[in-house]
C-alpha cells in the first residue's frame, strides 16, 4: 500500500498548491479505515515541504517517481518517502527517505540508537534515521518480489531537515550506519548533497513504474525463526531489528555487560503476539554467547525448545543445544547468579511451583530472577491460558524489586506476524472481549481471515495452503478428550455430523508437532503452538466459547476434562465464585486470541457452534 503516488512534477505542483497532507490523510483513511493523528498530518505538511524543496530541481528527471508512505508488507511499518527511476546503466533504482523532523537529539553509547523526541512531551530512546532507512529497505528485500526479481536496487537515507549539525547524530560512533544510508542534516548545502544523492542514481525517471510493481508486487515467503537459527548460531545476520527490536536489543545488551551479583538487573519485556519477542530472544541468546557470557534460552513451554534443539541437530553437538536451551523449572536448586544472562521466553506462562507434581521450589519468576546476574523477561499478559500461569508483568516487577534488581520496562510495538496487521489484532480483541477497541469490523484486506461452514473444509483449506512450505497447521480449543492416549486408533476431535474425525497431535510428535512431516493430518492445541508461528493456521473454536445475544461467552463445561488449563477451578470457585469466574473466563478468550494469532498471513475459524460462526462472520463485513 502507497497512500500516495505521483510524478515528481505532480508531487512538487501539489505541494505548492497548498493541502497535500490533508489531501494524504483523505487516501490514508481511504485505505487503511483509519484517521491520521493531527500529529502526523502536520509532520506531512513540514516534511513533504522539504522534500518538494529538494526535488524542485531540474537536474532531477520530472518523471521520477514519488511514493509517500509506503506499508512494508506483512509488517506495520510504513516507509515515508520512496523515489524511483533508473540509474546510468538502466538499473531500477528506489530510494527509501527516512524523514524527521528533530531539530535536536543525543548520542548514546549503544549501536544505532539515539535520544529524540519521537511523538509526545518527552524525549526517549530509539533507532538512529539511517539505521531505520537501512532496516526497512532490509525487510523490503526480505518480503517482496518485485525487488529480487527485477534486480531493484534500493538506496536508504535519511533526512532531517530541522536538525543543525551538531556533531551528535552523524558521530563515528554510528558510522556503520552512516555508510548504509547517508544522513542529510539542515541548510542549503544539506539539500545539494541530497540532491546529489538523488542524481547518482536517479538518472532517469519512470513515472513511478518500479513503486507500482513494488506496490502490487507478490509476497514472497518470509523467514521463520526456527528455520533460521542455525545460521544465527553460526553468526550470520538472519533477521534486521527494526525500531522497537533494536532497542530491547541493545539495552538488553548494555544491562547484560553491566550486571554483575552486587547489581542485579532485570529487563521486563511487554509484547503482544507477532511484535518480535522470540526473534529479538534468539538474537540476544547468539550475541550474549558469542561474547563469553554464560547465556541460556528459557521457556517454560516445550514446543518452541524442541523446534529449535531440532533445527540444530546435525550443526552442533547435543551438549552444545543443552546448554543453550531449558525449561523454566530447572532452576530450583541453581545458586544465586550462576548466570551471567537468562533470556526467559514466553514469561507469562511460568509457575508457582515446579517439578512433575507441582511440590518443588517457591515461585519460578523468583528463581530465575535469583540465579542470574541480568534476566531478560518477555511478557504478553494477554497470553496468559491457565490458571497455573502467574507471570504477568506486575508478577515479575514484584520479585525483581524484591531480590534488590534494578527494573528497566520497555514495549515491543511492532507487529511482524497477521501480516503485520495491528487492524487484526485490535479487531480480534474486540471480537473477542479482551479489550474495548474501534476496530468493530474486520476490513478483507487487512489479514487473510475467512470463517468457514464445516470443519472438513477448514481442513482441507489449510491441508492445501501446507502444500508449498508444510508451514500451515490446525489447532483447536482443548474441548475434545484424548482418547488415542490410549487407544491409538481412537479419533478425538469427532463432529459427526460433518464426518469429521481427527486426531490429537499429543503424543506422536509431542513438541515438534508444528513441523512434523505429516502433522498436518491431526489438530494441535495451545500446548503445541504457543511461541511458535506459522504461514496459516486453521482454529476449530469448539463449545467453550460460544455466541448469545450478539456477544461471546465462555463455557468452562466445553473444556476436556483431561485439558489441565483449568483444572480445580470448580474448587477454586467455593472459596473465591467471582474471581475464579474472571480468571477461567479471560483463559479461554486469551487461548484463542493466542491460537488465532499463530498465522503470519493468514487464519480460518471454524465454529462448532452455529450462532457463533454467525456472529464471527457479521464482524467482518464492512459498515
Amino acid at each position: 500500500m502507497i497512500v500516495y503516488q505521483a510524478s515528481k512534477s505532480r508531487f512538487v505542483e501539489d505541494v505548492g498548491n497548498r493541502g497535500i497532507e490533508y489531501d494524504i490523510a483523505k487516501q490514508y483513511l481511504h485505505k487503511t479505515g483509519r484517521y491520521a493523528p493531527e500529529a502526523e498530518v502536520r509532520a506531512w505538511r513540514e516534511s513533504l515541504q522539504a522534500m518538494a524543496t529538494v526535488l524542485d530541481d531540474d537536474t532531477i528527471p520530472t518523471d521520477t517517481g514519488v511514493g509517500v508512505e509506503f506499508g512494508i508488507p506483512q509488517t506495520s511499518k510504513r516507509i515515508d518517502f520512496l523515489l524511483s527511476g533508473r540509474n546510468g546503466d538502466g538499473t531500477p533504482h528506489v530510494i527509501i527517505v527516512e524523514l524527521k523532523q528533530w531539530s535536536t537529539s543525543t548520542r548514546t553509547d549503544k549501536d544505532g540508537i539515539v535520544i529524540a523526541r519521537r511523538g509526545g512531551a518527552h524525549e526517549r530512546e530509539g533507532a538512529h534515521p539511517s539505521y531505520q532507512a537501512w532496516s526497512y529497505a532490509a525487510l523490503l528485500e526480505g518480503f517482496n518480489e518485485a525487488v529480487y526479481k527485477d534486480g531493484v536496487a534500493l538506496r536508504p537515507c535519511a533526512y532531517l531537515h530541522n536538525h543543525v549539525d551538531d556533531g551528535g547524530i552523524n558521530h563515528a560512533h554510528y558510522q556503520p550506519y552512516l555508510d548504509k544510508a547517508p544522513l542529510f542534516l539542515r541548510g542549503e548545502a544539506e539539500r545539494e548533497r541530497l540532491r546529489a544523492f538523488i542524481r547518482q542514481h536517479l538518472c532517469k525517471g519512470d513515472d513511478g513504474d518500479q513503486l507500482y510493481k513494488i506496490e502490487n508486487g507478490r509476497i514472497k515467503p518470509s523467514k521463520m525463526l526456527a528455520d533460521s537459527l542455525v545460521k544465527m548460531l553460526k553468526g550470520n545476520r538472519e533477521f534486521v531489528l527494526v525500531d522497537d527490536q533494536k532497542v530491547v536489543y541493545e539495552t538488553a545488551l548494555a544491562l547484560a555487560r553491566g550486571a554483575s551479583a552486587e547489581r542485579k538487573q532485570v529487563l521486563i519485556v511487554r509484547g503482544g503476539p507477532g511484535t518480535g519477542k522470540s526473534v529479538v530472544a534468539i538474537n540476544l541468546l547468539v550475541e550474549l554467547s558469542r561474547h563469553g557470557l554464560l547465556t541460556k534460552y528459557v521457556s517454560k513451554n516445550a514446543a518452541p525448545r524442541e523446534v529449535y534443539k531440532q533445527r540444530l541437530g546435525g550443526s552442533f553437538k547435543r551438549v552444545e543445544i543443552s546448554s543453550l536451551f531449558g525449561g523454566s523449572g530447572a532452576f530450583v536448586d541453581t545458586p544465586a547468579n550462576s548466570f551471567d544472562v537468562l533470556v526467559v521466553d514466553e514469561a507469562h506462562r511460568l509457575n508457582r511451583f515446579s517439578g512433575l507434581y507441582g511440590n518443588l521450589g517457591e515461585n519460578q519468576v523468583k528463581e530465575l530472577i535469583n540465579s542470574a546476574k541480568c534476566t531478560v523477561l518477555f511478557t504478553d499478559d494477554d497470553q496468559m491460558v491457565t490458571l497455573s500461569d502467574i507471570g504477568h508483568t506486575g508478577e515479575l516487577r514484584h520479585w525483581a524489586n524484591a531480590l534488590g534488581a534494578d527494573v528497566t520496562e520497555i514495549e515491543l510495538s511492532s507487529q511482524f506476524r497477521c501480516n503485520g496487521s495491528d487492524g487484526y489484532l485490535a479487531w480480534l480483541d474486540h471480537t473477542l472481549g479482551i479489550r474495548e477497541t474501534a476496530n468493530t469490523r474486520l476490513d478483507p484486506d487487512d489479514f487473510d481471515f475467512r470463517v468457514v461452514d464445516s470443519p472438513t473444509e477448514l481442513h482441507r483449506l489449510i491441508a492445501e495452503k501446507n502444500k508449498t512450505n508444510n508451514k500451515s497447521r490446525v489447532v483447536a480449543g482443548y474441548c475434545w478428550d484424548w482418547k488415542s492416549k490410549r487407544n491409538p486408533d481412537a479419533y478425538d476431535i469427532v463432529i459427526p455430523e460433518h464426518g469429521y474425525r481427527r486426531q490429537w497431535n499429543l503424543g506422536t510428535d509431542g513438541s515438534l508437532w508444528i513441523v512434523a512431516p505429516n502433522s498436518i493430518e491431526e489438530v494441535g492445541c495451545i500446548h503445541t503452538c504457543q511461541g511458535l508461528e506459522l504461514d496459516y493456521v486453521g482454529v476449530i473454536i469448539g463449545p467453550d466459547l460460544i455466541a448469545r445475544d450478539g456477544e461471546l461467552r465462555t463455557d468452562p463445561a466445553g473444556r476436556s476434562k483431561m485439558d489441565r488449563s483449568i483444572r480445580g477451578y470448580k474448587t477454586m470457585m467455593k472459596a473465591d465464585p467471582d474471581g475464579t469466574l474472571e480468571r477461567v473466563d479471560r483463559i479461554i478468550r486469551n487461548t484463542y486470541r493466542t491460537l488465532m494469532t499463530r498465522g503470519m498471513k493468514g487464519c480460518y475459524v471454524y465454529c462448532t457452534d452455529e450462532e457463533t460462526r454467525v456472529h464471527l462472520g457479521e464482524a467482518l463485513q464492512n459498515e
